[in-house]
């Protein structure tokens, strides 16, 4: 199992001495006991030895992977250290001389996890250029990294960060996903991610009448309401949503159990899963979705957001409008808004996890405070990107200030729909399958939806799948 594996590399690295040190800004400090049993108080006392310690230089190189360019987009708009950026976007240069190194891989199939995995595994012996110092992680296996025996991913505590003050703002639920098995924070984000029903304003106003946020939430306030839109929607030649993967996140972040127990090689299938596949086949047969768009992130399912499409909405959070919608829009501005989904969903998230052997524990420290503590940072983040930012007293003002209204979505405020989401979302227990899983779920009972495999044979290759892309696993167990 990789997870096994970077374990024990790791611990060996541990044992003879071999990882860097780490502190606050240039000061560096023997690493504190990364098994992640200390307190609070523990934590503290962690960050403050930092900046008493003796000088350390900070290496010329910080590896940055991730697995598309949004983190860098980010980072490069908030981290006033960096001067330029080289036009193909793979180094940033900052105002010490220190390079950026972006390492961008492809979430699918697993291969930015493979990526990085191989680099974390060599952690220990590579040279001091081309050592992992920063990276992201998805909501969708971040436990992975988090994991305290494991020891991917260092203690906020350990580079001087203190999560109980100075990252006191961010909402719990995202320090509870960004902690390890004995509640120690290593990773922080600078995303919630309630999600949103995002609708075509003048479909609504054909087919309904009006396109007011208020009017259409009453008629997708609920699946069955929903339901009763999406026959008026066909019966004027539209589709509720482009395809089936498009109300996945709504069942699947209401699952009652974890895919995989801790510690355990059994995945289990929750119900709510099997209700995705069977109102998606009732879905499919009476015509609501599109037939063209067979699942997510393929050029079918761009095309399906311009404004030759007969799609009516979208269930996304922030960051898809931002990184999804308004790139493949070629229609007028202001022709969306949003309003409440049929059921209260988030989705994604990512995280970011300063790798335990960093040779510039200063500027991972300096970076991940700039886009996931700063306040000032995290409302531009805000204003520019319509991102639900990971700081409770940004996203009360939002939702109440005309400022943060959106040209995309026609001068509407989407913040108070965010903000109503995240109220009612109950998080979905994690494991580190949830990537493989909810990808390969899809992928299996995608072409049973398209009706080229029957049902049984859709379990059949799921299971042939999921062990596949993770050997380790014995079983798979069905509701």
């Amino acid at each position: 199992m990789k997870k096994k594996l970077l374990s024990v590399v790791l611990a060996s690295a541990m044992l003879t001495g071999t990882l860097a040190g780490c502190g606050s800004g240039a000061s560096g400090t023997a690493p504190a006991d990364n098994g992640g049993s200390a307190d609070a108080g523990t934590e503290a006392a962690a960050g403050d030895a930092a900046s008493d310690d003796a000088q350390t230089e900070e290496g010329k190189v910080i590896n940055i992977y991730s697995f598309n360019d949004e983190l860098r987009t980010r980072i490069t708009a908030v981290y006033p250290a960096i001067e330029n950026t080289s036009d193909d976007g793979t180094v940033s240069t900052l105002n010490d001389g220190t390079e950026i190194h972006w390492i961008i891989n492809p979430n699918q199939d697993g291969v930015y996890q493979d990526k990085l995995d191989e680099a974390l595994m060599n952690q220990a012996g590579a040279a001091a250029d081309d050592k992992v110092d920063l990276f992201a992680a998805e909501i969708d296996y971040i436990v992975k990294y988090t994991d305290a025996d494991v020891d991917a991913a260092m203690p906020l505590s350990d580079l001087g960060i203190n999560p109980d003050t100075d990252l006191a703002d961010q909402f719990a639920f995202t320090k509870t996903v960004a902690s390890d098995q004995n509640g120690v924070q290593r990773a922080s984000t600078w995303q919630a991610c309630p999600g949103v029903l995002v609708y075509r304003r003048d479909i609504a106003k054909e087919v309904f009448g009006t396109d007011d946020p208020i009017e259409i939430g009453k008629k997708t306030q609920d699946w069955d309401s929903m339901k009763a839109a999406a026959e008026e929607l066909k019966a004027n030649g539209y589709y509720a949503f482009s395809c089936y993967a498009d109300t996945f996140r709504t069942y699947g972040n209401n699952i009652a159990s974890p895919w995989v127990e801790s510690g355990s090689t059994t995945i289990k299938v929750d119900q709510k899963i099997i209700d995705w596949v069977n109102d998606s086949k009732e879905w499919m047969d009476a015509g609501y979705f599109d037939p063209t768009v067979k699942g997510q992130w393929n050029a079918e399912w761009f095309t399906a957001m311009s404004s030759s499409a007969k799609v009516f909405a979208y269930l996304f959070p922030a960051w898809g409008i931002d990184t999804q919608m308004v790139p493949n829009w070629d229609g007028e501005e202001g022709s969306w808004a949003v309003t409440n989904a049929p059921l209260s969903y988030n989705w994604g998230g990512t995280y970011l996890l300063a790798a335990t052997g960093t040779d510039n524990p200063g500027h991972v420290k300096d970076i991940i405070m700039a886009l996931t503590g700063d306040k000032e940072n995290l409302t531009r983040v805000a204003k520019e990107y319509t991102e639900f930012t990971n700081a409770q007293s940004v996203m009360q003002d939002a939702a109440a200030g005309d400022e943060f209204a959106s040209a995309f979505l026609g001068g509407q405020n989407p913040y108070s729909y965010f903000a109503d989401s995240l109220e009612s979302i109950k998080m979905a227990p994690l494991s580190s399958y949830d990537q493989g899983c909810v990808e390969l779920i899809q992928n299996a009972f995608g072409d049973y939806l398209q009706g080229q495999i029957d049902y049984d044979t859709a379990k059949t290759n799921f299971e042939t799948a999921i062990k596949e892309r993770y050997p380790e696993i014995t079983e798979i167990q069905w509701p």
